[in-house]
């Protein structure tokens, strides 16, 4: 069964009203300082607060793995048309990167837009994260395990394979053309 994590939130601020500056004197210059809007926080001290509850729920077990993806998928419900999707991630990404309990950091990210309606009535985001289907530089679990098989019948395997390493990280690197390792090295050639 495929792991989700499944939530509806309140349109959060958009970027424009996420953060707002001030300007502060540091040695004697005028310099910005941004801060977070105190409609920014109100609605993060909210929503880090049902999602708490929706991952014990729906018992949402946390990957330790940083180049672990996930895709936050989303239905928007805006009160006006003239709204931009786009603006609304980021004040729900760091509310949920805060929880510590979906991912590491947002950098994990992959946001997408599945639907655009118009309800002023209940306008909300219907969220669903689940972790990616790619694994590193792999399209999916079983390329990404056929890859390491062959993987550990060469030579550069035991010693901790950077190539390897970096493919799992999503690294794109000259060694690997489709899929397939250039600097491969049977160790059944080495020891005969």
């Amino acid at each position: 069964m495929e792991e989700k994590l499944v939530f509806t939130s309140p349109i959060p601020p958009s970027v424009n009203h996420y953060l707002a500056y001030r300007t502060i004197i540091k040695n004697g210059k005028p310099m910005a300082m941004s801060y977070k809007t105190k409609e920014a926080k109100d609605y993060q001290k909210n929503i880090i607060e049902l999602i708490k509850k929706e991952v014990e729920k729906q018992r949402w077990v946390k990957s330790d793995n940083k180049f672990q993806h996930y895709y936050m998928d989303v239905v928007f419900y805006f009160p006006r048309v003239d709204m931009d999707a786009n603006n609304y991630f980021k004040c729900l990404a760091d509310a949920i990167t805060d929880t510590e309990l979906v991912w590491i950091d947002d950098t994990q990210l992959c946001e997408r837009v599945m639907g655009i309606y118009y309800d002023n009535k209940n306008p909300r985001m219907e969220i669903e994260i689940k972790p990616v289907n790619y694994k590193g530089i792999f399209p999916n679990q079983n390329t990404y395990e056929e890859f390491v098989c062959k993987c550990e019948t060469c030579k550069r395997y035991k010693r901790n394979c950077s190539i390897l390493t970096k493919s799992i990280e999503g690294r794109i690197t000259e060694d690997i053309e489709n899929l397939e390792c250039q600097k491969y090295k049977s160790i059944e050639k080495e020891d005969k």
